[in-house]
This record gives C-alpha cells, sequence and structure tokens, in this order.
C-alpha cells in the first residue's frame, strides 16, 4: 500500500445520496479501494454549546471532525483511544453484532482500534458534520462507490497507509490500529461537533436509574451509574468495557435513541443484510445523566442537520459535561 493523501469528497446534492443508498444491489463481499477483503464478520445555530460545559460562543473549527469505525465484538477488546472520543455512536450490524463509530474533536489519542469497515448507515450520520475525515477499514465491494461520492474525506489504509499499524495483541482482522496525527495535525476543537447536543445543568424531573441494558439480537450494552466517578460504566456482553490500558469506559450522557432499523440493499459475505439504521426524521429517546433518566424527543429534520434532543414543551434537554454515547435502538 502505498502513502497517499486522504481523499477529499465534494459536496454531492443530498437527493443523488440519497437515491443511491437506497438502490437494489445485492452484494456478497467486502473490500478495501485496493481490493483487499474485510468480510465484517469477525465472530469469537445560536450561541454554540461547548461540549465541555455551559453554552458559549466558540471560533470557528479549525478542520474537520475525525470520525473512526471501531471493532466491536470480543475478539477486538479491549480497544484503544475509545475514551478521548467527544461521541461514541454504537450501531447494529449484520448477525445483530454490534460496531461502534467514535468522533474525536477536542483530543487525538496516539492511537485508536481496532479499525472495521464501514457501513452504508455511517454516510447518512456523518452527514451532519463539515467535510468530516473517515477512518475505516474497508466496505462492501459496491458501496465504495458511494462512499466516493459522499461529502467526506475517505481515509481507508489502501489511500494512506502511514496512518495503519498491525498490533500484536489480537488476530487480524482485529488488530489494525489507526495514528490519528497522521489525517489530522490537531485536533478542531469542539466547534467542529456540530451535532446539535446541549451541554449545561440537568433539566427538572427525570427518573432515578441505576442501569439501563440495551440489547441487540447478538450483542448488549448496559450501563450502570457510578456516584463516586459521575459517570455511566459501561459493560458489553456482560464483561466490564476497559481500554486497552485498563481504564473503563465512562460516558457521563447515554443517549437511547430510538430509531427505524430496517433491511438495506447491501450484504455480508454470508448472505446477512446489513441493516440500515435511518437517523434522519424524527422519535422518541432516553437521556441518561447525573443517574436518571429523562424521555425527549428527538428530531433531525435532513441529514445536513444536528439532532436536537427536547423536552415536551420543545426545550432542549442539556447533556452532561463529557464524553457521550449514542446507542440507537429499534424503535
Amino acid at each position: 500500500m502505498g502513502q497517499k493523501a486522504p481523499r477529499r469528497r465534494g459536496a454531492r446534492r443530498a437527493a443523488l445520496l440519497a437515491a443511491t443508498m437506497t438502490a437494489s444491489l445485492a452484494v456478497g463481499c467486502t473490500a478495501h479501494h485496493g481490493g483487499t477483503t474485510d468480510d465484517g464478520r469477525g465472530r469469537t445555530q445560536s450561541p454554540t454549546q461547548s461540549p465541555t460545559g455551559s453554552p458559549s460562543t466558540v471560533a470557528p473549527a479549525a478542520g474537520p471532525v475525525l470520525a473512526v469505525k471501531i471493532d466491536n465484538v470480543p475478539a477486538a477488546r479491549p480497544q484503544t483511544g475509545l475514551d478521548s472520543a467527544d461521541i461514541v455512536y454504537a450501531e447494529q450490524v449484520e448477525g445483530g453484532l454490534s460496531r461502534l463509530m467514535a468522533v474525536f474533536a477536542t483530543k487525538l489519542p496516539k492511537s485508536v482500534g481496532p479499525v472495521r469497515s464501514a457501513r452504508v448507515s455511517d454516510l447518512e450520520l456523518l452527514r451532519q458534520f463539515d467535510d468530516p475525515t473517515l477512518a475505516f477499514s474497508g466496505a462492501q465491494g459496491k458501496l465504495l462507490p458511494l462512499i466516493d461520492k459522499a461529502p467526506l474525506r475517505s481515509a481507508s489504509p489502501d489511500e494512506v497507509a502511514s496512518a495503519y499499524y498491525r498490533g500484536v495483541d489480537k488476530s487480524a482482522p482485529h488488530n489494525l490500529y489507526l495514528r490519528p496525527n497522521k489525517l489530522l495535525s490537531s485536533a478542531p476543537g469542539a466547534a467542529a461537533l456540530t451535532t446539535g447536543f446541549h451541554y449545561d445543568a440537568a433539566p427538572a424531573g427525570g427518573k432515578a436509574t441505576a442501569s439501563r441494558t440495551v440489547r441487540y439480537p447478538a450483542a448488549r450494552f448496559t450501563f450502570t451509574w457510578s456516584g463516586s466517578q459521575h459517570r455511566w460504566l459501561v459493560t458489553e456482553d456482560g464483561t466490564p468495557a476497559v481500554t486497552t490500558a485498563g481504564k473503563r469506559l465512562a460516558p457521563a450522557t447515554v443517549v437511547v435513541q430510538y430509531v427505524k432499523i430496517q433491511k438495506s440493499a447491501y450484504h455480508d459475505v454470508l448472505g446477512n443484510n446489513t441493516p440500515y439504521t435511518v437517523t434522519v426524521g424524527s422519535g422518541k429517546a432516553d437521556v441518561l445523566r447525573d443517574g436518571r433518566t429523562y424521555s425527549v424527543d428527538w428530531k433531525r429534520p435532513t441529514a445536513t442537520d444536528g439532532t436536537a434532543f427536547t423536552a415536551s414543551d420543545g426545550t432542549p434537554v442539556n447533556f452532561a459535561k463529557g464524553q457521550v454515547w449514542v446507542v440507537f435502538a429499534k424503535a
């Protein structure tokens, strides 16, 4: 793999992108831009709201966010660098398993991974950011043209070989890691997080919550409130989730967002359909912060909008200072 710069994708019309994503394509394999397989199975705007505290007016972003697709099967754990992400999205993939997308803006860790392949749902989710960089190991062969058309900077190993390396602690394909400083010279800052999230004092009300579990057909997440750490401790498939350094994954806010999860036009090599997670529209969500659960509404009118989480009277529901996990659950 030769060293290349990340490909910068020009903006395309939303209608063209949406139409292509829903085209009827039968896919039987996954691939890098250069053809190396990655089958994805892995079995065994008012004042900007700062993600670090109260509402504040911040300077324009220094650059795009970095989004990294993270392997999340048991063989890929523990992961590296996940605790440095501003936002972690959890989505359902083939076979009822889960995969993560970590978004970095305020801090870049030395290493992130294991890195795995992209999914069609990622392209709609990433439209909320301005020219994001997407780091991923590969994609289904017929999805690659769609990635090429998307308004993002594609940074697969075939495009930026020097940004990736193989670790020795896990077996392939669960050992591909990214060096973020090879893609971004510095963290772009909080202004790059154009998610629509609000961070401030907790809203009134809510229901006291000790723990919350979200289940996929073949995966589950449990978030347990720690009063001493003032964080939600993450457990995945019954095992405490930690980093390779032994640090417990512990977001300040967890959002369980109820969305439509429907069949896409893509399949893995085993014939399992790739679920399509619909993140544009509206629906219900639960916001977990400070040991309480708040039942809210979510709304994202178009793909280029962030997502608003509001109370029944339409007022924004504030998130707590720190990392946010958004777990997409079937409505």
